[in-house]
Parts: structure tokens; sequence; C-alpha cells
């Protein structure tokens, strides 16, 4: 660690769409705070920064749901988020957000001068186009089937299934997830980054010089990079994002896994005016904790930006977790399948460090992993009630009893074998917890805190001081093996206090106070001192560090999380088919009357407003042998260019009629659907002219 003089430790920006869950903070909050609280008492330079990402589709399809404006949205969830990372002390230097102008001014220059380097490459594409709602679909409005794992819910640049990076064209039965309809193609612009210029460089960085990255990192990043990288486009046509800084961009801006990852940059300039110093010096640790589903974007497109930006390090380090599921099933905030954090720190007040130790103590770190709420309780009553708070609060117990609430001396005529044991216990503990943490095995580290208050409890239960004082004869005997037996535990729980502060810091904040002692102390320098605590000095009255958990709370929460679903489904549950109001039968007709109707199939080929008329477009049918102008009055209903390429039924036998001072040559059949008017047309394209019967 020591050839690096400064770090710069990011967590993921989460989506300001909704409220953060227990997946999130086991996915990469938990882990960067465990980990920059271990170098803040290392005494090392260190800048933790996050914010909220409020530029992605996902915002403002949240925004179309609750039918508000998307800032209405990211102001919402950004205080929601703060705020629940605030009470289960995940400590960010910065929580900013991408919505903040320094935000845009930064990532609109970072795109300018990525483009006067000639490293974007302009094209002009066919992408998908809501015909209905009359917009280009961003890849995350657009909905389909994977073709990896066939989850039918995935979106146009994701599975969120099984975490395969996707592009709209590889879904199956693509459609809208505005208005549900099948999208078509059309042209439109964008200025695409060639990933593949970077293979070379990524190629070396990766797979070469950071073999130590962790296996699904590393095996992700092989897989892309064995497969060949394509260019992938920076630029998405939306009216909500940072636009692009362009002058014939109208309509443009920034793709957001371009705009997003630069938030950590305008957040560091935020944080300090020597922002340069933790992106742009080689001496600098950048490392990334983030899910999964965000590997290709960490390690593969940001670093290529930053690569050909220029002048910026490249991260040293991409620890990603895997997915955290609930009670046997994957987390899915649309199902309202997931434990929220706000609703955790609500009903299970000033027990934030019980979320920590469970997340921790079971993380995802190389595998998906399960939380049931009887686990939680589990852990919580078999290993944190029973083994670190038992041990604590009878060290506190015993030494207000038997030692007259005051830190006994150590008296070195009956010190033993069993005292030294302790000290070297703690040494080894600390080497093992320093290097688990610095090489991000979270899990392992806390496992050897937990050892050390197993250790305490052993020690304590091998001396049993309250048999050495079970009347005031023995006590007054054997007061010296009393005071060496507590004094050591008040060091032992001195020790753990430090320990515990990166992975449970209110817990280590309550023993401070027990002992009395300044946050000083939780500095790593001191972990292993055996006088951590001053002879003869008054403790505070024991507290308990935990508290059971009652099988009636458990309960309350499995019930709370399957009446979610059941609300979510509901409100998700198709409602009944619109049935069209019935209109009077017209008089019956004979076949001879029908069939003097020459019904032929056309397709729309130029469609365009008639002028001072607010209902009718003036329409050319191809009926193969030849086109037709006709008026139809359907202005209110679609669109001209939305109807280009549409097959349509035209009564070809139709007396030719004047509106506006056109002829019309025909009538298109429509239904109407409660007022909306819908084109009666073959299920498949036929040629246009072929007849209907």
């Amino acid at each position: 660690m020591e050839k690096f003089n400064r770090y710069l430790v990011t967590a993921a920006l989460p989506y300001a769409n909704g409220p953060v869950h227990i997946g999130h903070l086991a996915g990469c909050y938990l882990p960067s705070d465990i980990y920059v609280r271990y170098l803040r008492a290392r005494k090392m330079d260190v800048k933790f920064v996050c914010g909220t990402d409020e530029h992605g589709v996902p915002i403002t399809i949240k925004a179309m749901q609750e039918n508000v404006s998307p800032q209405d949205i990211v102001d919402k969830y950004y205080a929601v988020i703060r705020d629940s990372f605030a009470a289960m002390g995940i400590s960010f230097d910065i929580f900013s957000r991408t919505s903040r102008q320094v935000h845009h001014e930064t990532a609109a220059a970072f795109f300018k001068v990525m483009y006067d380097k000639g490293l974007f490459e302009e094209r002009e594409s066919e992408q998908y186009f809501d015909e209905i709602k009359q917009v280009f679909l961003a890849d995350r409005y657009i909905i389909g089937t994977c073709p990896k794992c066939g989850n039918d819910r995935a979106y146009g640049d994701q599975c969120e299934r099984c975490g395969s990076s996707l592009s709209p064209d590889e879904l199956i039965n693509p459609r809208s997830a505005l208005s549900d309809a099948v999208p078509v193609k059309r042209k439109t612009k964008h200025w695409y980054m060639p990933l593949q210029q970077y293979e070379p460089w990524l190629k070396q960085w990766i797979l070469e010089d950071h073999k130590e990255w962790k296996n699904n990192v590393f095996g992700q990043c092989k897989s892309w990079l064995d497969n060949g990288l394509q260019s992938r486009a920076m630029t998405r046509d939306s009216n909500w994002g940072i636009k692009v800084p362009l002058p014939d961009a109208e309509g443009k801006v920034l793709y957001v896994w371009f705009d997003a990852p630069i938030g950590y940059i305008s957040a560091t300039k935020e944080l300090t005016e020597n922002w340069a110093d933790y992106w742009c010096k080689e001496d600098t640790r950048l490392v990334h904790f983030i899910g999964k589903d965000n590997i290709v974007f960490h390690c593969i497109i940001f670093p290529a930006m930053l690569k050909g930006h220029g002048g910026f390090i490249v991260p040293d380090n991409v620890p990603a977790n895997e997915f955290l599921n609930i009670e046997g099933e994957k987390v899915s905030t649309s199902r309202n399948w997931a434990v929220w954090v706000h609703d955790y720190i609500r009903d299970f007040p000033d027990q934030q460090d019980v979320l920590r130790y469970v997340l921790c103590s079971t993380a995802p770190e190389t595998k998906d992993n399960d939380f049931t709420w009887k686990d939680f309780q589990d852990r919580n009553n078999n290993e944190l009630v029973a083994n670190l708070g038992n041990f604590v609060n009878r060290t506190m117990v015993l030494m207000h009893k038997l030692c007259g609430g005051k830190v006994p001396p150590m008296h070195a005529s009956v010190k033993d074998a069993a005292d030294d044991a302790i000290y070297q216990a703690l040494q080894d503990a600390k080497l093992k917890i320093a290097e688990n943490l610095e090489n991000y095995r979270f899990r392992d580290a806390l496992a050897e805190v937990m050892n050390v208050a197993r250790e305490g409890n052993r020690y304590l239960q091998e001396k049993q001081p309250w048999i050495l004082a079970k009347t005031p004869e023995l006590q007054a005997e054997n007061q010296e093996k009393i005071d060496n037996c507590l004094h050591v535990c008040l060091q032992l729980t001195a020790n753990l206090a430090i320990f515990l502060n990166p992975f449970l810091p209110f817990t280590a904040q309550k023993i401070c106070h027990m002992l009395k002692v300044v946050d000083r102390m939780l500095e790593w320098e001191n972990a292993g001192s055996m006088k951590l605590v001053s002879v003869g000095y008054s403790l505070r009255a024991p507290e308990l560090l935990f508290k059971k958990i009652e099988d009636e709370q458990v309960a309350a929460q499995v019930e709370k999380l399957h009446a979610g679903l059941k609300k979510s489904a509901a409100a998700a549950a198709p409602a009944a088919a619109p049935v069209a109001e019935a209109k009077p039968a017209k008089a019956e007709i004979q076949y001879d009357d029908f069939a003097k109707l020459d019904l032929r199939a056309g397709t729309i080929t130029h469609a365009e407003k008639v002028p001072k008329a607010d209902k009718l477009l003036k329409l050319t049918v191809d009926l193969g042998s030849e086109q037709r102008t006709v008026v139809s009055g359907i202005a209110e209903h679609y669109a001209p260019e939305a109807i280009i390429g549409k097959q349509v039924t035209l009564v070809a036998n139709l007396a030719p009629r004047k509106m506006r001072g056109i002829e019309s040559q025909g009538m298109i059949l429509m239904a109407e659907d409660n007022g909306k008017l819908v084109f009666v047309n073959p299920d498949a394209p036929v040629a246009p002219g072929s007849g209907i019967s």
C-alpha cells in the first residue's frame, strides 16, 4: 500500500429513481465504506466520493409512471438515498448529484476534448422509434426477451437477470417501454467511440498488468476482450440529460454511461480544489467499488475514455461484488421484492450495525448470496449478542464489581502464559485483518475480528474471576489474578473497538464511550497495544451493545416482504380490456350490396398535413398498379411521418370526392376504439393492390 501517496475511492452512482435496498448496500456501498474507514485509520490521504446518477432513462420512466417531471423525481430520491446512506454510517466525503452545474460543465468539456482530438465517429444509423409516443427510444426504453437467458423483461442495454450486456438489436420481440408498441427503425445521427481501437492497451492493462483482480471482474473483462470490442454510441436522442456541446446536436444528450462516471471527477472537484491530485497523479490509487452489472462500464468504457482524453489515471482495482438475493429470490424493485434501507432504519432503530454485520458476513464477494430474516436473527443472537456483546458486557460488569469501576493494574508477579497468548493473538489478528482488508476480502476480515471476541470469551472462561472472588476472603487472596484478567480483557475490548470500527462504527463508538477514550484511539497503529486504557481510570457503567431479535420481529418482516409483493402484483395486473360503446346496427343489406365494394390492400408512401385542416392528412397510397391520393380524417391520431410504410385497407371504388380542394380517390377503413382510430389492415404484409374479400 505504501507506494501510493493518496487514495481516491468511488462507489457506483445509484440511480435517483427510487430508494436504496440492502442489495445495494451489500454490493458496493458497505464494502467501500469498510475499506475507506480502514484507510482513514491508517492515516492515509483518502477521498471517498459518490452521488446520484440523475440522467439515466430509469429517471424518465419513473417520472412518467408518477406523472411528474424528471427533476421532481431526482429531487425526491436524492434526499431519500442520501439520508439512508448517512443513517447507515456510509461515510462519503461528498455525496453529489449529476444534475449539478459543475457536473454538466465537466462532462461537456470532457466530451469536447475527445471530439476535438478526433476520437469519435459521427454516424447516421437506424434506431428504434416509438410511433405512438413520437420519440427515439434509448436502450432502456426498449424491452424484449434476452437471447442469453430468456428473460422477457430484458432492457436494450442489459439483462438484469443474467447480467449480460446487450444491444437493442439483440433483443427478441422488442417493444417500447413507453407504449408497449413494436418500435420501428428511423435514421438518426450520433457520435460513436471506437472501443476496438483501445483493445491492445486494454488487453495489456487488464489481462497482463492486473491479474490480481477478482475472478469475476477479470473473467468478464477477458470475455469482452476475447470477443472483440465494437464502436459504441456516446450520445442519445433525449430532452433529459447533458446536452451534446456541438452546434449540430439539437435534441442530443450524452449517453448516461459516458456522463455518469465523469460524476466521480465532478464530485471530486466539488470536494477539493486539489481535485487534480487525485485524478491526474500517478501516485494516487483509484479504486472503483461496483456491482457486477457495472463491470464493463468501469473496466473497459470509462478507462478507455480516460485514456483517450489523456491526463487522467486509470483505476488500480475494481472490486465488484455479485448479487444479493432475498429469501431465495432475486431482488426486484419492480415487484417490490426488496428490503428497503429506510424501512429497516425505521423498523430497527439504533441497530444499523446489525445489518452492516450481517451484510458483510454474508457478502456476495465471489458468488450470488442469499439474505434471509432467519439468518439475520441467528447471526445477531448467536454471534453479536452471545459472542461479541457477551464478552464486552461481562468484562465491564466484572470490572465494576471486582475492581471498583477502575482499570486494574497488571501484576508481573502473577502474569502467566495465557496473558501473553492474548497479546500474541492481537498481533496475529492485526496482520490478518489488514491483509484481508487490503485485498478486499471483507468477509474474512470480519471473521478474524469475531475470532478475537471468541478468544476473549475463551480466556475469560478459563480465568473465571468470579470464582476467584466467590467470597470476600478468596477475592482478597486472588485480587492480583483478578486484576490481571480484567486488565487483559479491558485492553482486548479496546482493541476490539479498533478492529470493529471499519465494520461496525456505531458499536466501536459505544465501546469508546464506555471506556472513556477519545476517537484517536481508533487509529490503526494502536491495534495490538496493551496500553489503550490507563490503569486507575474510572470507566462508565456497562451498556448492552446488542439486543436479541425476537421471532415476532422476523415474522413481521417476512410478512412485509410478501405483502409488498402482492401489492405490486395487484398494481401491475392488466386492467380489464375496455369495452367499446355499442352502437345501433345499421339496416340489413344483401350480399350483392356488399359485393359491390372493391376493397384492396394498399401501402402509404407519403403523408402530409392538409393546410388549415386540423383533422385531415393527405396520403399517397400505393395500390401496385397505381398511386391514389386519399384525404383521411386521422391527423389527430397519427403524425404524418409515423404512418409511412403502413399497410391499410382502401375502399378503391368509392366515387371521388373533393375535400379542402383535394380530390380524395378512395377511403381508408379505420376501427374506432373508445375514441381512438386504429387502422384495419392485414395481419401480415401483402402485395399492394391485393384484393380483400
